[in-house]
């Protein structure tokens, strides 16, 4: 749905007008929280994935390294391959009478605008965590299985709320890349693209390895087992 929306506004309103109409809604609360929450993109992802590497199963938290690590490498690839102006610059150039709005403390760059990188982020990472704990358990009636303990209906809801939860931050994250004016609305339609999809076919690679015995290893649990045996 966001794509549809999104993609319609960019059909049907210029370039120009549309970033003015989404980033024309500065306060200096609002300046304070984007600056900051922008920044998450930069350094969160890659801690988590660290964090599933040594907590969680190996299996996922390769599947969540790739998944970062590709769509970054494929943001990077289509910046430098397209170098398009990122808003100052192209106002600049087509509408040098228009004063942006502007946030105090950031500093705004003005080339490689396409597509956005710290939108391809959010959502790649949004979507991982999505597919990570909100996979349906493989056997509910094993007692073993801790998830077995939950209702049906209770995991389908609790994942339901986590999915609207999740998709909730990546849009704001997006978002924050046309609020800063660091980015056009189309940088971002790109960069939800970009993390989708690459997440998707990471996990089409992945989901096939799920009960191999490496992928269900946790790296802390052998370190456990290597001491208990010394």
């Amino acid at each position: 749905m966001l794509l549809g929306v999104l993609g319609l506004a960019l059909l049907y309103i210029p370039q120009g007008e549309l970033h003015l109409l989404l980033c024309d809604r500065h306060t200096p609360a609002r300046d304070i929280f984007y600056r900051y929450y922008t920044q998450v993109a930069e350094w969160f992802p890659y801690i988590v994935c660290v964090a599933l590497l040594l907590f969680s199963r190996i299996g996922d938290g390769v599947f969540a390294s790739a998944a970062m690590i590709l769509s970054a490498l494929t943001t990077q690839l289509f910046k430098n391959i397209i170098n398009a102006p990122r808003p100052i610059k192209w106002f600049e150039l087509n509408m040098p009478d228009v004063q942006l709005p502007f946030t105090p403390g950031v500093e705004v760059h003005s080339w490689f605008s396409f597509p956005s990188g710290h939108t391809t982020s959010f959502f790649a990472l949004a979507f991982v965590l999505c597919v990570i704990f909100t996979r349906s358990p493989r056997n509910p009636r094993n007692p073993r299985n801790p998830r077995s303990l939950r209702s049906p209906r209770t995991y389908r809801a609790c994942s339901y709320l986590m999915q609207v939860g999740l998709f909730f931050l990546a849009a704001l994250g997006g978002y924050s890349r046309i609020y800063l004016s660091q980015h056009f609305a189309r940088d971002v339609f790109a960069g939800i693209l970009v993390g989708v999809i690459v997440t998707a076919v990471c996990y089409a690679v992945f989901s096939r390895y799920e009960d191999k015995k490496w992928y269900n290893y946790r790296l802390l649990s052998l370190k456990n087992q290597k001491n208990a045996k010394k």
